[in-house]
Formats: structure tokens, sequence, C-alpha cells
């Protein structure tokens, strides 16, 4: 693998540390596994990377400088997951790879809520969690889904069903938390719309 590759590899994870960039990229998937070599510098470009990142951040200050700092410790433990799926190339490292990415984002996602106040700082703190939640369930249905130590369909279509069932929760909790926003007979409404939408009792 060339060191444009292992460029790519590293720019596919989070692919924001610092002020200012895009937003992140989902993991990358690989037709065949890393030779050992290529992986051995991918984890030393992670941690070179990180390094410039996290100097970059020493101008900020304040939450900028927490959520910068979040970017830098993210893109750096994405890229070196990935790097392990990518050298592994199992189900279970790829999918440990997605999982380091949904917290690397839960986590800067975090971070930003903090730049905010009262019922939307909640709103943003259920909606990062559920974020979370749902980056972990369809990691796991994925992995279940290529495994072929287990049963296919069957556990596929468990997965498939914890997975939905975790998602609608996480989802109904943001739904419920935009209600305390109101008040009174609106706010029960709006608690009773939700319960009907997500089907909970």
């Amino acid at each position: 693998m060339s060191r444009t590759m292992i460029a790519v590899l590293l720019s596919a994870g989070l692919g924001f540390a610092g002020a200012g960039m895009a937003e992140m990229h989902s993991p990358m998937t690989y037709p065949a596994p890393m030779p050992k070599a290529d992986y051995t510098q991918a984890l030393k470009d992670a941690d070179a990377q990180y390094k410039i990142d996290k100097n970059a951040c020493a101008s900020l200050a304040g939450n900028a400088k927490d959520i910068c700092a979040a970017e830098a410790t993210g893109n750096r433990n994405v890229a070196k997951a990935q790097a392990e799926a990518a050298y592994k190339h199992t189900p279970k490292d790829r999918e440990h790879a997605r999982i380091a990415y949904a917290e690397a984002n839960y986590k800067v996602a975090m971070e930003r809520c903090d730049d905010q106040a009262g019922n939307p700082k909640d709103v943003c703190v259920k909606e990062a969690k559920s974020a979370l939640v749902k980056g972990k369930a369809d990691a796991k249905v994925d992995r279940v889904a290529t495994d072929a130590n287990r049963e296919a369909a069957a556990t596929k279509a468990e997965a498939r069903k914890d997975a939905s069932e975790e998602k609608r929760e996480a989802e109904y909790k943001v739904a419920v938390e935009k209600c305390d926003s109101l008040a009174g007979a609106a706010k029960d409404a709006c608690i009773g719309a939700a319960k009907s939408q997500f089907g909970m009792r």
C-alpha cells in the first residue's frame, strides 16, 4: 500500500482536527488486508498527526480548545482503529472501528453542547447520546451480518430487532426532552404524541 493510500486511510477518520474543517467521514472499508508494514506506518502517522492537531489547539481558549482537543483525539483513535480493521480484516475489528468513530463523534458533540444552556443543551446532549446508540447498533448489525461463524439469517434478524429497539428508545428520549421547553397541557400533549409515535407506554 502506498503512502498516498495510508494518507487516505488516516484522512477518513474524523477528518477535522482543528477549527473550521469539514464534517466527519464514515469509516472506510477495504477489499483486502493491509500489509503489516503499512499498518505500522499508519499507526505512526496517526500519532504524528495527533501531535500536530493537538499543538494547533494551543492557540485556542475555553470550550473551543476543548472541542479542538476532542477532535484531535478522535482523529487519532479512529485512524488507529481503521488501520487495525484494515490490517486484521475481520468483522469484529471493522465493528470496533465503527464504534470508535461513533464514540469520537459523541465526545466532540458533547463538547459542542457545552456552548449551549437550558433545554437546547439538554436536547443537544440527548441527540448526541442517541447518535452514539445508533452508531453502535448499526456497527453490531453489520458485524453480525458478515460473521461467518453465526447463523446469519436468524442472528441478523435478532440484531436488527435489538438495534431497532435501541434506536427507537434513544429517539424517544430526544423527543421527550424537546417537550421540556413547553408547559402544562402543551407539554402533556407533546409527551403523549412522543409516546404514540415511538410506541411507548
